[in-house]
């Protein structure tokens, strides 16, 4: 058996440290993934569980999304019509450690 916890805190935060603590789930206790401070189970009965979940706009995530109607511009020349000078954004479309995706629009021919 744990020492009792320090101080009085929500049952989803470590009353030790503070973390969020895990859900609980078949084992009988809920082990702190920081300080490892254990609870048990039954001390979770009879509090709410609250989750949300929030759906993207359809469509997000394919391409560039709206194409910008002013940004910087780079000295570049359309594939479509030759223009030189094309606005640019940037966009991290993968994990942190890759770099952004530069997406390119003519303000010519969009």
């Amino acid at each position: 058996m744990e020492p009792p916890s320090r101080f009085r805190s929500l049952p989803e935060f470590c009353p030790e440290c503070g973390s969020v603590l895990p859900r609980p789930g078949p084992p009988s206790t809920v082990r702190c993934p920081r300080c490892s401070f254990s609870l048990r189970s039954a001390d979770f009965q009879g509090c709410p569980l609250r989750t949300s979940l929030t759906f993207a706009a359809p469509g997000w995530g394919r391409g560039a999304g709206p194409a910008p109607q002013e940004g910087p511009t780079v000295d570049r020349s359309c594939p479509r019509c030759a223009h030189v000078g094309m606005w640019f954004h940037t966009r991290q479309m993968r994990s942190a450690d890759e770099g952004q995706t530069v997406f390119y629009t003519c303000p010519r021919c969009r």
